[in-house]
């Protein structure tokens, strides 16, 4: 945190091959020991599967999916008194995005479909329907927080 004034907010370039950001963000998230073509080849594969199986334009499945994926609770640890409570808190803007979009990749790559490509396919599909493993760790935390409503007055 700087002394004087907030931190500049960083700005992404735009996405190469579909002109959005969040599209470039997610391909940063894909990329491997930054093999940046290799990514973006594995997305445009993607979102071809994504066009030909739901039949609807990919990128708006796409931003579809990842407003479905992202959290709006979690739950923080808190010592109080000798005691570590977990404490539901509302997610920040930027952190809802990185979190939805690091969920969707994790299970993708847990899938067991052949190919990165169709496992992303499948899951974006998934997250766009509202089922799939992204989706149900989106439910488990918004439960947790729920849960744990009750020590919400150790917020501080």
């Amino acid at each position: 945190m700087p002394r004087r004034g907030l931190r500049p907010s960083k700005t992404a370039r735009k996405g190469v091959a579909h002109g959005n950001r969040a599209v470039n963000r997610f391909i940063n998230i894909i990329m491997k020991e930054g093999k940046r073509s290799v990514a973006e080849g594995m997305f445009s594969d993607a979102m071809d599967k994504v066009g030909k199986k739901t039949g609807a334009d990919p990128i708006d499945v796409f931003n579809q999916a990842i407003e479905n994926i992202k959290p709006f609770l979690e739950v923080k640890p808190r010592r109080v008194g000798g005691s570590t409570y977990q404490i539901p808190v509302e997610v920040p803007t930027d952190r809802r995005l990185a979190l939805a979009m690091r969920w969707i990749t994790f299970s993708a790559r847990k899938r067991g479909e052949r190919g990165f490509s169709s496992k992303l396919a499948g899951e974006l599909v998934d997250a766009y329907n509202k089922t799939g493993v992204a989706w149900k760790k989106k439910e488990d935390t918004h439960k947790m927080a729920e849960a744990n409503k009750a020590f919400a007055h150790y917020k501080w």
